[in-house]
């Protein structure tokens, strides 16, 4: 129901008010809190945001700061951490309402972290269990952490409803909207206020901001820098020849031939082959065991195909091997060619869902070195999210971690791996 211009202005009133206190109180945020203009062109029940502005009902503020001044305080900074946090970017591609669900969790336990009496409120003991539930398990209580722990261990509906209304604290609606739009001008402005609160707070406000290293965890995991992942695929290839002509290299010997007899007529024969970087053997293995749902392991593999077939990255014919492994190995597939690696992205099925343990897939490959399978492997790219059982020595050739930035564990991999970040929004294009 449209609202009354009377409400409008109330509305207004208390946010100005609210943004004012947060202002005060948490100073590192000053660049967050002012980049969400106030509007009433959508209409909502609560308060809400596309990432570009703060939707509001009057009435409905007006009630909560009849309640108490610090509940407008926790709806504002609330929705504002979302878009720091780029959560109704990331929607796509997920499972909305458990996506919704996840981002609300990790930025409550943010708030109820923080000491400040503006903010001030105590966690249910349905919090306070689910917080130490997911702590001991995570260093950083990300949504992308909850995400990937629901769908290992998925929420009975009756429960997930009622963490719903638990943590409930504004309308999420126009998120599909934010994560679905092209211009990618509002991701880079909440990744700037990003970058500048977590530089605010590891300098002159990290001794003031009380209570607020949940805050500061957070925005570390989501500005982790993410790899040229192009440019570090060509650190598998090797140096061989191939079947073709080089019109770059000739022999000098007719050439010199063709001038002493022929006067203004050199001979020229190219090379029937010519030298090449590219991939002859490779390992690609999945960690199976990942909350990642089957449809993100196709995109990572699709976006690395797309990459190499692309840049012409693979000899004519090659050994690749796609392994599949949660705490066994489920699935080994030889390639040699194109074709056949065409072939199997179009039938490509998941293979497991159990436990993590990375060292059957460096076994198998160790085997497989023993048999004489490969030329001259070069590495294993592992598409993982960083939680299992790692090998106790590095392996004879090169193994890199692939992860997806904000949502694996990096600093769990051991000091002999390679940790390589992927940004998720790069494997939603179709590279193919």
């Amino acid at each position: 129901m449209p609202q009354s211009d009377a409400w409008r202005k109330v509305g207004r009133s208390i946010l100005t008010a609210a943004r004012n206190e947060l202002y005060l109180n948490l100073p590192f945020l000053d660049a967050a809190l002012c980049a969400l203009p106030f509007s009433d062109e959508q209409d909502t029940d609560f308060i809400a945001t596309d990432g570009q502005n703060l939707f509001f009902n009057g009435s409905y503020l007006a009630m909560r700061y009849e309640k108490g001044r610090n509940l407008v305080c926790r709806a504002y900074l609330h929705l504002v951490l979302h878009c720091v946090l780029l959560h109704p970017i990331k929607r796509r591609g997920r499972d909305g309402e458990l996506w919704d669900l996840c981002c609300d969790i990790a930025v409550e336990h943010i708030l109820d972290s923080l000491s400040y009496r503006c903010l001030a409120s105590a966690p249910s003991p349905r919090r306070f269990g689910l917080y130490q539930r997911f702590e001991k398990q995570y260093k950083v209580l990300t949504a992308e952490a909850l995400y990937r722990s629901f769908r290992i261990h998925p929420l009975e509906e009756y429960e997930r409803a009622t963490l719903a209304r638990e943590f409930f604290e504004d309308d999420h609606a126009l998120w599909e909207k934010a994560s679905q739009q092209e211009q990618e001008t509002p991701q880079q402005t909440w990744q700037k206020i990003a970058q500048r609160t977590q530089t605010s707070m590891e300098t002159v406000m990290s001794e003031a901001a009380g209570g607020g290293q949940a805050v500061l965890e957070q925005l570390r995991v989501e500005t982790q820098e993410t790899a040229d992942y192009r440019a570090f695929l060509r650190r598998f290839t090797i140096t061989g020849e191939e079947s073709g002509i080089d019109p770059d290299t000739f022999d000098y010997s007719y050439y010199m031939y063709g001038l002493h007899h022929y006067g203004n007529m050199p001979l020229i024969e190219p090379l029937e082959t010519r030298e090449v970087q590219r991939i002859r053997d490779l390992v690609i293995a999945i960690d199976t065991s990942m909350s990642t749902s089957g449809e993100l392991v196709r995109r990572f593999l699709r976006y690395t195909y797309g990459i190499l077939k692309q840049n012409e990255s693979f000899f004519r014919t090659f050994h690749l091997r796609i392994l599949q492994c949660d705490d066994q190995l489920r699935v080994d597939k030889s390639i040699s060619n194109r074709a056949e690696l065409e072939e199997y992205m179009e039938h490509f099925e998941l293979a497991g869902q159990g436990a993590t343990d990375f060292r059957p897939v460096f076994r198998h490959v160790d085997d497989l070195i023993q048999q004489g399978a490969f030329h001259k492997l070069r590495g294993v790219l592992y598409f993982t999210d960083g939680l299992g059982i790692y090998p106790a020595k590095r392996p004879a050739y090169d193994a890199a971690f692939v992860m997806l930035a904000g949502q694996g564990v990096p600093e769990r991999v051991p000091p002999w791996g390679i940790r390589i970040l992927l940004d998720e929004n790069e494997l939603q294009g179709d590279t193919v």
